[in-house]
């Protein structure tokens, strides 16, 4: 009989609805709402705990995004939705001998919603599971902050500057926690989203009030505001750039944590810097400036840390930064960088680390290389400043960075050479006519035999500072020749 029923519901479903007897809809009922109810709690249970880990260890604020999900509203409703339909028509079918007709209708709805609830838990699971990721909690928490401030027309300033506030600290908290825990690729998206929400920022900020801009009672008690000085503050107010200011904090303070440790976390927040300077220069002047600033944090940070290598990195993004502004005609800004790589360089050196001169060296030279290109007028400036840079070296008589310096200036003479531009090149010769001659011809030795643009291991610049292109060795030969008649 069993087998009878159930081939019924199958090939006959309208049928076997009508035969069916009010004491077995009872029993199918009463089991389906026992069945989903303790489905429902272990699901319940689950998601509970599983969302509870992932704010334990992300941030607490994924509780909240989590319960406020529009789909997580929505399936947990339709799941309760359909316990309670099963336990009312239970309920009308409860009493023995009852007459009632079978509602029909209500009955099969009942089951179909049965059906679908069970059908639901995978798909519901998947999308807890991809819900409560920590690249999707990044991205989430961002759309999440770009939804409050823009709210700051409408909404009470105070509110909005606390619940914004408290949105970046969330996302800085991901990526310090992630790189602690050595999750390169989690704390690489949260520094993107750092970025991103401040170039979304950048595009809506002219849409914004003027009470979004003042520095009221929440922001000055901020972490990382409280400890500004006066004039500090008074920068920032008078600049409107409170916002951009607390994001650019959390790059200099996971700098800090970063440095030398995860080297990777700290190369990041260097290239989403240089991505911020050149997306907003010619928008925002004074972003431009604290961005400046900011790289300058980051030189010191990794020089004070003892990590050349990471200031190595994080130098080659401040460099394409200069390039950048120089396309722009941004010369002042450019000036103000190169003074700025001679700064750091010596900096470096007079702590014992004289690797940061060479790199200097050549990224000074690229730029000139690029301000002849462009017929800029800051070329003699740059110039200027590149044949500062040895003066603090030969006082201390350090033959390895001397010959780095060195090496840089002779390559960007037989690029002046190489351009007809024979005055320039003269200058730099006349700057090396007390130079040892035996020093100078290790140089030009090296220039001439060295073959392999890459460097030899792998690095993220890749770039040989020894290399000189063929093309352009012949005019050792001349600039030589010079330095003989100088100097016999």
């Amino acid at each position: 009989v069993l087998g009878n029923v159930e081939m019924t519901a199958v090939t006959d479903p309208a049928r076997w609805l009508e035969q069916m007897q009010p004491e077995e809809a009872f029993e199918i009922l009463s089991n389906a709402a026992e069945l989903l109810a303790g489905v429902l709690a272990i699901a319940i249970t689950v998601v509970a705990i599983v969302v509870e880990l992932a704010a334990t260890r992300y941030s607490h604020r994924i509780t909240k995004l989590f319960i406020s999900e529009p789909i997580n509203i929505i399936v947990m409703s339709f799941f309760l939705l359909t316990t309670v339909q099963c336990v009312w028509l239970s309920a009308t079918l409860s009493q023995p001998g009852s007459d009632a007709l079978l509602p029909n209708a209500g009955f099969a709805i009942a089951m179909t919603m049965v059906t679908l609830s069970l059908l639901l838990l995978l798909p519901y699971f998947y999308f807890v599971f991809s819900f409560i990721s920590p690249l999707s909690i990044v991205q989430k928490l961002r759309t999440a902050a770009h939804r409050i401030y823009r709210r700051a027309g409408t909404a009470s300033a105070a509110r909005v500057h606390a619940q914004t506030l408290e949105a970046i600290d969330e996302i800085q908290d991901i990526a310090r926690s992630a790189a602690e825990q050595a999750d390169t690729r989690i704390a690489m998206s949260a520094i993107d989203a750092l970025a991103d929400l401040l170039l979304n920022y950048v595009d809506d900020k002219s849409t914004l009030p003027d009470r979004w801009f003042e520095m009221d009672e929440v922001i000055l008690h901020d972490p990382d505001f409280v400890s500004l000085g006066v004039s500090a503050k008074e920068e920032v107010r008078e600049t409107r750039l409170w916002f951009e200011v607390k994001i650019m904090r959390q790059y200099l303070a996971l700098m800090s944590q970063t440095v030398p440790e995860s080297r990777d976390v700290a190369n990041m927040i260097a290239i989403n810097t240089q991505r911020l300077g050149i997306a907003t220069a010619e928008r925002d002047p004074a972003l431009l400036e604290l961005i400046i600033r900011c790289f300058n944090s980051y030189m010191r940070a990794t020089i004070r840390a003892g990590d050349p290598r990471t200031a190595y990195y994080v130098m080659n993004e401040y460099r394409f930064l200069a390039e950048a502004l120089l396309r722009m005609n941004s010369f002042d800004a450019v000036t103000q960088i190169v003074e700025y790589f001679r700064y750091y360089a010596t900096f470096s050196h007079n702590l014992g680390e004289s690797f940061l001169l060479e790199v200097a060296a050549h990224d000074i030279v690229r730029l000139i290389e690029e301000a002849v290109k462009l017929d800029a007028p800051i070329v003699d400036d740059l110039l200027g400043r590149l044949l500062e840079l040895d003066q603090e070296i030969r006082s201390e008589c350090s033959e390895a960075s001397l010959l780095s310096v060195r090496r840089a200036q002779l390559q960007l003479a037989t690029v002046f050479l190489e351009k007809g531009d024979e005055a320039r090149a003269r200058r730099i010769v006349d700057d090396m006519r007390n130079e040892d001659h035996e020093r100078l011809q290790r140089v030009k030795a090296m220039l001439m035999s060295e073959q392999r643009p890459q460097y030899w291991e792998f690095t993220d610049r890749g770039v040989n500072f020894s290399y000189l292109k063929p093309a352009r060795r012949p005019y050792l030969d001349t600039l030589f020749e010079w330095l003989r008649k100088q100097n016999p």
